[in-house]
C-alpha cells in the first residue's frame, strides 16, 4: 500500500529528474473509482455508444454511480461545426457543450444531464496540453505524445471520477482502435490501467461478425484482425461483443474466445435488436454486468434491493414496446432526411411518446428541397402529423413553408422546432398577416419583412454578439394556454437551445393580433420561445430542441401531444382523449 502511494506521488512529479509523470487531481483516491473502457474495431457505427451505456445503465440499476464520457478523435474543439450528413446530429448539453449524438444516448438511458465534462476531444486536448506548456507548466520538459499529451486524457477521467463520486467511469473511444488518431487514447488506457492496479479497469471490444448474403454463413476473420490490432497496442481485452445482423454461432464465439484470450462466456452474441431498449436485457442475460463487477472487484457495493426495483420499472417500461396496438405515421420534413442520425433524439422522442401512448410511431421521411405549395399535399397526403425540425440556411426553407401551411390550413397536427418554429412565424405573416415577403434574414439579408432576424437586443444581453444561443433556458410560460398546460400549469420550464435567430419584436403584436400565440419567451427579454394556435387540432413550435431532453420513462409532454393528436387524426372515430388530456395522464404515471 506504501508503495502505490509512492507511486502516485511520483507520477505527478513533472521535474527534468523522473520519467514517471502523469498528472493526478488534489484529493484523488486511487482504487476508489474504476474504469470500463469500450472500443471498436472492424468498422464505426457499430453502436458501441448504445452497449457502453446500457452497460452503464445495468451497473447505475444496481445502485452503482455511473459517469459516462465519449472520447473523439478529431480536432475539432467541438462538434458543432459538424455536418449532419457527416456526423449525424450534434447533441447539446445543458451547460451549452456541443458533442456527439452518443452523449444523447447516454443522457437518454441513463435519465442524467451531463456536461462538457462528459465529453472531449483531440482539439480539446491538445489545446490544454499547449496551454499548459506556454504557461510554464512542464518546468523545462520536451512536451510529448507520451507522457504530456496521455496525461492530459488520464487527468480528465480522474477529474470526471472525482466530480462525480462515480463508482465507475464509462469510457468510449469514438471510431476504430485502427483509427491513427486512437492510438494515443489506447495507449492512455493502457497506462490508466498500470497506475491504477489490478482489477481497476475492463477493457471491453465491440467487433462485427460478417455474414455475406452470398456465403450464406459467419466470418470472424475481419473481427479477429481487429482484435489482433488491439492486443498489439497492448490492451487485452477483458469482454468482447460480437454484433451481428443475426445472432453469433457458438463456432464464431469459439474462434474469437481462441484468438484473443478471452474465455468464451465473455465473448458474447449482441445482434440486431428491434429497440435499443431491449438490449440492457440482452446484456444481462449473458450475465455480462454481473462478470463486470467480478473483474472490478465491487460486487460489494451492488445494491440487490435498488436492482430489484429499478429492473420491474424498466421491464414495465419495455413490454409496452411489443403491446403496442395502434399505428400512427409521423412525416418528418427536412433537408437531411437521407442520413438518419441527423434526426436521432427525434426518433427516441417520438419513440418514447408512442410507447407511453401504446403507438408504434412509424416515420416517413420527406426531403423538403424540392417542395412546392403545388406538391406538398401528394407527399404529406398519408401522413397523421408532421415535425418541420432544426437546420441552418437557405436549402429547403421553401418547401418547409409550404409544409407549415399545409399543416395550418388542413388541421394537420404540427410541431416545429427551431427552424420550424420560424418557419411557422414566416408562414403566418406571409399568409394570414398579409405580410408577403416576410422572410428569416438567415435566408434572405436584405429583406425588407425580416419577422426572423438576429436582434440587436439580443447581442446586448448575451453579450456574444452573433453566436448562438446554446444550452439550457428557463422558458416563462403563459397562463391559460396549451404549453402551460402541457406542462402541468408550470410557471416556467427547463429547455435546450441552438439557434441564432428570433422573432423580431416589431411585428409579434401584428403576428398576435391576428391569432399566434406566444406561449412561451426568454425571462426578462422580448425573445419568444414557444407559439400555438388555439383554434387547431394541434399546432406548436418553439426554438428550443425538446427532443434533446425527452427520456424513455418521462416522454417529452409536446412529442406526446403531437402523438396523441396524430393518433385522433388516424381514427376519428376512436375515443382517444385530447393531446392536454393525455399528456397529463401520462406525466403523472411517469413521476
Amino acid at each position: 500500500m506504501a508503495k502505490d502511494k509512492d507511486l502516485l506521488a511520483s507520477l505527478s512529479d513533472a521535474s527534468t529528474e523522473s520519467e514517471f509523470f502523469s498528472p493526478i487531481p488534489a484529493g484523488y483516491k486511487k482504487g476508489k473509482p474504476r474504469y470500463c473502457f469500450v472500443v471498436g474495431t472492424v468498422m464505426s457505427g457499430l453502436g458501441k455508444g448504445i452497449f457502453s451505456s446500457c452497460l452503464a445503465k445495468l451497473m447505475q440499476d444496481k445502485g452503482l454511480k455511473v459517469a459516462p464520457i465519449k472520447l473523439e478523435g478529431y480536432l475539432n474543439v467541438d462538434s458543432g461545426t459538424l455536418n449532419p450528413f457527416r456526423h449525424g446530429e450534434v447533441f447539446v448539453l445543458d451547460d451549452g457543450m456541443e458533442c456527439d449524438m452518443d452523449l444523447g444516448t447516454y443522457e437518454r438511458m441513463l435519465d442524467q444531464d451531463l456536461s462538457k465534462a462528459n465529453f472531449a476531444t483531440s482539439g480539446q486536448i491538445f489545446n490544454s496540453v499547449l496551454h499548459k506548456e506556454r504557461h510554464g507548466d512542464y518546468l523545462g520538459r520536451d512536451v510529448q505524445m507520451i507522457p504530456h499529451v496521455t496525461g492530459e486524457v488520464k487527468l480528465k477521467l480522474r477529474e470526471l471520477a472525482m466530480s462525480s463520486d462515480a463508482d465507475i467511469v464509462f469510457v468510449e473511444i469514438g471510431g476504430t482502435v485502427g483509427d491513427l488518431e486512437n492510438a494515443y487514447y489506447i495507449e492512455a488506457m493502457r497506462e490508466l490501467a498500470y497506475e491504477e492496479g489490478p482489477n481497476s479497469c475492463c477493457f471491453m471490444a465491440l467487433t462485427y461478425i460478417l455474414e455475406p448474403k452470398t456465403l450464406g454463413e459467419q466470418k470472424s476473420k475481419a473481427a479477429q484482425l481487429g482484435i489482433k490490432q488491439l492486443m498489439q497496442l497492448g490492451t487485452q481485452p477483458d469482454i468482447i461483443a460480437c454484433r451481428a445482423s443475426s445472432p453469433v454461432t457458438e463456432k464464431i464465439r469459439q474462434k474469437i474466445s481462441v484468438y484473443s484470450n478471452v474465455p468464451l462466456d465473455r465473448v458474447i452474441s449482441l445482434e440486431d435488436s428491434a429497440s435499443i431498449y431491449m438490449i440492457p436485457a440482452v446484456i444481462a442475460e449473458a450475465g455480462l454486468d454481473f462478470k463486470v463487477a467480478r473483474l472490478l472487484k465491487i460486487e460489494e457495493r451492488i445494491d440487490l434491493g435498488h436492482e430489484r426495483k429499478a429492473s420491474a420499472k424498466w421491464c414495465d417500461f419495455t413490454d409496452k414496446i411489443d403491446a403496442a396496438k395502434r399505428e400512427v405515421d409521423i412525416g418528418i420534413t427536412g433537408k437531411y432526411t437521407s442520413v438518419r442520425d441527423s434526426y436521432a433524439s427525434i426518433i427516441n422522442a417520438l419513440e418514447h411518446a408512442g410507447i407511453a401512448l401504446g403507438a408504434h410511431v412509424s416515420i416517413k421521411w420527406v426531403e423538403t428541397t424540392g417542395l412546392t405549395d403545388a406538391n406538398t399535399a401528394d407527399k404529406l397526403a398519408d401522413v397523421n402529423g408532421i415535425i418541420v425540425p432544426g437546420g441552418f440556411g437557405m436549402r429547403g426553407a421553401e418547401g418547409k413553408i409550404a409544409c407549415v401551411r399545409y399543416a395550418r390550413e388542413k388541421e394537420l397536427p404540427y410541431l416545429g422546432l427551431c427552424f420550424g418554429f420560424q418557419m411557422a412565424v414566416i408562414e403566418f405573416a406571409r399568409n394570414v398577416c398579409g405580410l408577403a415577403k416576410a422572410n428569416s434574414t438567415e435566408i434572405e439579408p436584405n429583406c425588407t419583412e425580416p419577422v426572423i432576424g438576429v436582434l440587436p437586443e439580443q447581442k446586448k444581453i448575451e453579450g456574444l454578439g452573433g453566436n448562438m444561443r446554446l444550452g439550457g433556458r428557463d422558458v416563462e410560460l403563459k397562463s391559460k394556454t396549451i404549453a402551460w398546460e402541457l406542462f402541468d400549469k408550470a410557471k416556467s420550464v427547463r429547455m435546450r437551445f441552438r439557434h441564432r435567430y428570433e422573432v423580431d419584436p416589431r411585428y409579434i403584436q401584428q403576428l398576435e393580433e391576428a391569432g399566434m400565440v406566444f406561449s412561451g419567451k426568454a425571462s426578462n427579454q422580448p425573445i419568444m420561445q414557444i407559439l400555438e394556435l388555439p383554434n387547431h387540432p394541434f399546432f406548436m413550435g418553439t426554438q428550443a430542441h425538446p427532443c434533446l431532453t425527452s427520456r424513455p420513462l418521462r416522454p417529452q409532454p409536446m412529442f406526446v401531444a403531437l402523438v396523441a393528436a396524430a393518433m385522433q387524426r388516424r381514427c376519428p372515430n376512436e375515443e382517444i382523449p385530447g393531446c392536454v388530456e393525455v399528456v397529463q395522464k401520462v406525466c403523472a404515471q411517469s413521476s
